[in-house]
Order: C-alpha cells, then structure tokens, then sequence
C-alpha cells in the first residue's frame, strides 16, 4: 500500500475511532469507547507508517539526483 493510502485509511480510522468514542461515552458503553480508542490508535499508526514511506521515498529519490549529478 502507498504511503497516501495508508495516510487516507489512518485518517478515515482516526475519525471512526474518535465517533465510537464518542457514543460510547453518550450510550454509556465501555465497550464501544475501548473499541473507539483501539481504531483511533490503529488510524494513528497507519499515518505515521504513511509518513514514513513517504519520508524514504524522498530521501531515495535525493539520493538518486545526487548520484546522477555526480556522474
């Protein structure tokens, strides 16, 4: 999956997580708000492993123009 991909689901997970939370903490359901938290830390993961595809894909393609500058 692509680093954008991974930034989209995380943020689509983020805010999924943050409803569950939200009518868990209304309806009174723990359960809800722990499954709530989980989905939001899962959708906070997927972005920083988003971030972080994106961040090796720049330094390589920096790399990459270093070397062809050099030859």
């Amino acid at each position: 999956m692509g680093s954008t991909m991974d930034k989209i689901k995380g943020a689509a997970n983020e805010a999924i997580g943050k409803a569950k939370q939200g009518i868990g903490e209304a309806t009174g359901s723990e359960r809800m708000r722990a499954e709530g938290a989980l989905q939001e830390a899962k959708g906070h993961g997927q972005q920083v492993l988003g971030d972080a595809k994106e961040a090796t894909k720049d330094a390589a393609n920096k790399a990459a123009g270093f070397l062809n500058k050099k030859l």
